[in-house]
């Protein structure tokens, strides 16, 4: 095993800040072009990642393009949808502000990188603005933007992630039912949970 240590070292096999392509650095800007935020409305998924006391997080957030607000050009606006309620992304944001955002678009080889500091916002009026079938999110997530840029397309291409062959069959996967089950010794999950699933998420979309 060949652990690199240090900066120095790390320089000697990638090379320098300095020896980075132009156009890795020239991409990069402090505020949300009007160029990045037609990538930004027109997504559909972002990954969010926080750090927090207990360690990092990265949760997928997602609904229809435009869901994340370009608010102004430096800051975004993300409302916390329903989930399995954990608020592991919350609770890291209430005490470490930092945070990082990869959009994505079905279909296009680019990813939108956003960094910036974060804050909830539970103002009402804010909250009804993103409500969806008469229901608000409880919070709203205000993310004042420090560097944007495109990523590079290499990964997907070599992921292949848009293609149907590279589509997965999910009867080669374990189900969350069958995960739970095994975690849980046959608590929780199992068929019953697989089974039901699509009308619980129904009744809980938003």
């Amino acid at each position: 095993m060949a652990v690199i240590r240090d900066i120095a070292e790390l320089e000697a096999i990638y090379g320098a800040l300095g020896e980075v392509a132009a156009a890795s650095t020239a991409k990069v800007s402090s505020r949300i072009t009007p160029q990045y935020q037609r990538f930004i409305e027109r997504s559909p998924f972002v990954a969010l990642a926080t750090a927090g006391p207990e360690g990092l997080d990265c949760s997928p957030r997602g609904d229809k393009p435009g869901f994340v607000r370009v608010a102004s050009p430096d800051r975004l606006l993300l409302p916390d949808r329903r989930g399995n309620n954990r608020i592991d992304s919350l609770r890291n944001v209430v005490r470490d502000p930092r945070v990082g955002l990869m959009f994505l678009i079905p279909g296009i080889g680019n990813a939108i990188r956003v960094n910036g500091r974060a804050q909830l916002d539970t103002d009402p009026a804010l909250l009804a603005s993103f409500a969806v079938e008469e229901k608000a999110p409880r919070s709203v997530m205000v993310i004042e933007v420090e560097e944007v840029y495109f990523q590079c397309a290499r990964a997907l291409i070599r992921a292949g992630l848009w293609q149907l062959e590279s589509h997965a069959d999910p009867s080669t996967l374990p189900t969350p039912g069958e995960i739970l089950a095994e975690l849980s010794q046959g608590e929780i999950g199992g068929e019953e949970y697989d089974r039901s699933w699509a009308e619980r998420a129904r009744k809980t979309m938003w």
